[in-house]
This record gives structure tokens, C-alpha cells and sequence, in this order.
């Protein structure tokens, strides 16, 4: 190393003082020889494992698999938990941990003698905390994506997890499935480790990393259990010592360009809207300008190629087969910054110049894509003034422009009291409106865009209406929901001031999301307004409804914008 930067480690571990006795001292315990301490890189091991978050139950077994490879390039590896988010187990939302998981990661990683970092991610929100984290104090960083399941199988037939849940709940509500089938979906959708195996956040995370150039090429999709993500797991244990040796930190590789590609491949996949949020919110602690408006401009106009669920046919593990992201990447060559560094060393353009298709049903090519203009479409208008998102892909041509009454739930505990009212005054033309469930709001702006439709109208056959909130919708959902409305309901956004019966029009053709209401009596109804109270006084809870950003800014805490770098200035005695 003497030729290269010296190891950020050697404040600690290159002493020979009280502190550097003390530093080695009690690392010592672990049975730590002396050449550890001397000249080798540093790896931490950021492990979001977690018996409470099923889709990174196996990250344990993993981060014994990285250290082989850390040990066999001549690195130092230290293993560390960082807070976990289960999507499925956690409540209210993930959403509202995902800052306190950012600064767990970022603290963590400042505080500790490490030269380089392993990311084990997985579940949803596991995957931007801790990049957010770690781009904060921009060190070497690389990847290791925990997978998706196996295909869920049922019946004969594959069943995706996510999209299988909301098909299930409307064919209970119509009468189609029993009990005793959701029993046995609930047991045959998730039959090995890894998350969700259809394209929704986690799996769009995953696509995320490898397009932003953080993992390995072709690591992506792999599935939890297949032995080749072990491989991958080590050969990354390898590249992040030599990615130290070579000051290749997460800023060099986390570009605009780098942003840039990520939106394309996300709109070329079919990827979640949740992508929107946590991509902003990355690129504001490395310092690097993305707005909203970008994901419709940059991404949009580009074709959908991968027939995945909820928006097409197949799963993850059929993507695998398939050729997986590579494919994607060079299909869409032509719109991509293929000079992009990757964490190998080598341009995005360079490690996807081989792929092949093995699978053209799932893998379309850009130029017979499986759908046209698919990309996440961003509104503007009296409604969303700074803005909301639509997945045209999920969505219901039909309702892209259209104009209907409002039909409005003043809260989460409005809708689940009143959805399913027989004499609640609604039709399929009717437009849902869901407030409070925002940023501030919920707080933690939870997946509850997709709002289940009313039973009475799924018994008449109805299967999608325009649904509008300041909310978020699973990756693995579906339907006509416009989300992300900023600003939110809770702090004054015109949101919360819809009454029942307005008139609300969509058009997403020419971006427009408009309530057709008189200034007059909005300016009296924000006249007559109370803001809803906070829903915490203290703790944590209370610190993220003082400092969250709106939707459109990312939803990070405002004065986590930016990173602190790794120097650490004062020592512990």
C-alpha cells in the first residue's frame, strides 16, 4: 500500500500508543494475530440480517461467504448489523425507518476503523437505506444483492409474490377464492429464501444497484438459492480489497450519468414507482442534482422489455434464465452512458457487451418491446403542485384521461371503515381519493396507494379505478394509482382540501392532474383548515415528522442531505 493513499484503518490499528494498544487490545479476543493489523484493507460487512425481515434470513450465511473472499485477497473483514426492515412484518412502514437505517449504516461505517464496504441487502427498503448510508461517508462500497425466491408455484401454475396477494384479496372480496385457497397460496408463493420474485421495489432495488454500477455484472437477479449468487457473494468479497487498494470510492462510480442509466433500466423493466424516492434521496447525499421531473424526461419515452409481474407474465427466476439485467443493458446501449464505471473496474457498456437472450418471451428487444412508453409518467397541476408519480405499465389505458367525482377518505382508519359500506355513493367512474397517509402524515407515506377497489363493485366485475393519494404503492402492485402527490395532505397540499363530489380530472397523456374546483372556494375551505395534529410527541417518530422531506425531494431528513466524509476528528480517550 505504500504507493497508494494510506489505509483510513492505520488511525486505529497503526499506532504503537495508548490508542493503538487499546484499539488492537480488545479485538484481540477474537483470536486476531498481529499481521491482521498491519497493512491490510479493512472491510466492514454491513449485514441487514434478520429473523423479523424474511427476505434477508439468509444474509447471515452470506457474510461468512464474503469474509472467505475478503480473507483470500488479503482484507480484514468486521461483520456489523445495521437496523433491518421487513416489509412484511414491520408496521406502520418501513418507509418510516428507512432514514433512522440510513444513519445507522452512515454512523456505523464513520465510527469504525474500515478502509472499504460490503452492502448485504435484500428487502426493500434495505437496499437505498443503507447505499444512502454509506454514500454519506463515501468510501470503496460494493454490493451484495440477497436475491430473489424461486418462482412460487400453485396449483400448477407460477404465482409471484406481492401481485399474488392483491389478486387474491379481490377474489376473496369476489366471492372466487375460499379460505382454504389462501392457505395453501400463503404456503406455495414463498417456498425458499430470498424477496419477492416479481418485479416489485426489492427486485427493482436489486435491478437498481447493478444499473448504478454497485455490484457485480449479472448479480442482480440471481436467485437467493443459487449457488452462483454464493460465487458472486465471494468474487465481491475479493473486488472490495482491491477496489480499496485502488480508491474506487461509491462517489467515483454514483455519477449523474450513473442516475441517468438507473431511471432508463428501471423504465426498460417495469420497475417500481418507489424507485422515485429512494433514488432522489440517494443522489442528494452524494451531491449529485436529480429531480423529479428527470424520471419522466430521461425515462418515459423508452420501451418496457421485461415481461415480469405485476405489469407482465413471468418472475425473477425466469428473468435469471433468461440472460437477466446484461440483456436489458444491451439492448438499451444506444440511450445508455456505457462509459459508466462499474464497481469491477470495467464500464456498464463493457460488462454487458457479451449478453445474450436465452428467452425472448421474457426479454424482449428494443425494437419488438413488450410494451412502448412505459416508464413512470410525473404529473403536474393544481393538485400536485410539486408533482406526483403513475406507472403507465400497471395502469388501465382507458382511465390515462379521464374525468370523474371524488370520492373521499379523509384517512387510512376512513377507507377501511367505509370501503366496503354497500351504500357507500360510488361507481366505477368515481375517482378515490385517500388523504393523510403522506410523509407527515401517516407518518412513513405506507403502500397504500393501490386502495383495494369497493367489494360491490368487484362482485359487478370492476376491476380498476383511478385512485389518487400522497401514499406510496407496492412494487408488486397494480392499477391506476396516482402517488406521491407532493406537497401532502397533512402540511396544506391542495390534497387536503378535496371534498366529496369535486370534480377531478387525469390526463396523463399531457402530464396534467387537475382539480376542477373554483379558486374561490378553495381559498375558503384552506381558509376554514386546522392541520391534523402530529402523531408522535417524542422519540424518534417525533424527530421524522419535524425533519422529512416532501416525496418529491426524496423523503430524506433535511439535514441529512449531503455527507459528513469519513474523517473522524477526536478520539475516544
Amino acid at each position: 500500500m505504500s504507493d497508494k493513499k494510506e489505509l483510513r484503518s492505520r488511525e486505529w490499528f497503526g499506532k504503537n500508543d495508548k490508542m493503538g494498544f487499546v484499539h488492537r487490545s480488545w479485538l484481540r479476543n477474537q483470536g486476531h494475530p498481529d499481521h491482521m493489523f498491519r497493512d491490510k484493507p479493512v472491510i466492514g460487512i454491513c449485514n441487514t440480517w434478520s429473523d423479523l425481515t424474511p427476505c434477508n434470513a439468509h444474509l447471515r450465511d452470506f457474510a461468512e461467504i464474503v469474509k472467505r473472499g475478503i480473507y483470500e485477497a488479503g482484507g480484514f473483514p468486521f461483520e456489523f448489523p445495521v437496523t433491518s426492515l421487513g416489509e412484511t412484518i414491520m408496521k406502520p412502514t418501513t418507509m418510516l425507518f428507512r432514514n433512522l437505517a440510513s444513519m445507522d449504516t452512515e454512523e456505523t461505517i464513520r465510527a469504525n476503523p474500515l478502509d472499504g464496504i460490503v452492502l448485504l441487502t435484500g428487502c426493500d427498503k434495505t437496499t437505498p437505506s443503507t447505499i444512502m448510508g454509506a454514500a454519506s461517508v463515501d468510501l470503496p462500497t460494493i454490493v451484495v444483492p440477497g436475491g430473489p425466491m424461486l418462482n412460487g408455484k400453485f396449483r400448477g401454475k407460477d404465482i409471484g409474490s406481492g401481485t399474488a396477494t392483491w389478486q387474491l384479496s379481490e377474489g376473496i372480496k369476489a366471492g372466487e377464492v375460499s379460505e382454504e385457497d389462501l392457505l395453501e397460496a400463503e404456503v406455495c408463493m414463498s417456498r425458499s429464501a430470498g424477496h419477492c420474485m416479481t418485479m416489485g421495489t426489492a427486485s427493482s432495488m436489486a435491478s437498481m444497484v447493478e444499473a448504478l454500477g454497485l455490484c457485480l455484472p449479472g448479480m442482480s437477479a440471481i436467485p437467493a438459492v443459487d449457488s452462483r449468487k454464493k460465487v458472486n457473494a465471494h468474487l465481491s468479497g475479493n473486488r472490495i480489497v482491491e477496489m480499496v487498494k485502488e480508491d474506487l470510492t461509491i462517489s467515483k462510480i454514483l455519477t449523474r450519468e450513473a442516475f441517468e442509466n438507473a431511471i432508463m433500466v428501471n423504465s426498460a423493466i417495469g420497475g417500481s414507482t418507489n424507485l422515485v424516492v429512494h433514488l432522489i434521496a440517494i443522489a442528494n447525499r452524494i451531491g449529485v442534482e436529480l429531480t423529479l421531473e428527470d424520471f419522466d424526461t430521461i425515462g418515459s419515452h423508452l420501451p418496457m422489455l421485461a415481461n415480469l409481474m405485476p405489469a407482465g407474465t413471468f418472475l425473477m427466476e425466469d428473468f435469471f434464465y433468461a440472460g437477466g439485467l446484461p440483456v436489458v443493458l444491451k439492448e438499451l446501449k444506444e440511450h445508455l452512458h456505457n462509459e459508466a464505471i462499474t464497481v469491477n473496474g470495467k464500464t456498464i457498456g463493457e460488462n454487458s457487451a457479451n449478453a445474450k437472450c436465452y428467452n425472448d418471451e421474457v426479454i424482449a428487444s428494443f425494437d419488438s418491446p413488450f410494451k412502448k412508453n412505459a416508464g413512470i409518467a410525473v404529473l403536474k397541476g393544481n393538485l400536485c403542485e410539486n408533482g406526483a408519480v403513475i406507472k403507465p405499465s400497471a395502469a388501465s389505458d382507458k382511465l390515462m384521461q379521464h374525468k370523474g367525482k371524488a370520492v373521499v377518505f379523509e384517512n387510512i382508519e376512513d377507507y377501511h371503515a367505509r370501503i366496503d359500506d354497500p351504500d357507500l355513493d360510488i361507481d366505477e367512474n368515481s375517482i378515490m381519493v385517500l388523504k393523510s397517509v403522506g410523509p407527515v402524515g401517516y407518518p412513513g407515506m405506507p403502500e397504500v396507494g393501490n386502495m383495494e377497489l369497493p367489494e360491490k363493485l368487484i362482485r359487478k366485475g370492476i376491476t380498476d379505478m383511478i385512485r389518487i393519494s400522497d401514499g406510496r404503492m407496492s412494487g408488486t402492485a397494480y392499477g391506476t394509482a396516482v402517488l406521491h402527490v407532493a406537497p401532502e395532505s397533512a402540511v396544506g397540499g391542495l390534497l387536503a382540501f378535496v371534498e366529496n363530489g369535486d370534480l377531478i380530472e387525469l390526463d396523463v397523456k399531457n402530464r396534467k392532474l387537475t382539480l376542477l374546483v373554483d379558486e374561490e372556494i378553495i381559498a375558503e375551505r384552506r381558509k376554514n383548515w386546522t392541520a391534523p395534529a402530529p402523531l408522535a410527541d417524542r422519540g424518534y417518530v417525533k424527530l421524522y415528522i419535524e425533519h422529512v422531506q416532501q416525496a418529491d425531494k426524496g423523503c430524506d431528513f433535511d439535514f441529512l442531505v449531503g455527507g459528513s466524509g469519513s474523517k473522524v476528528s477526536r478520539d475516544l480517550h
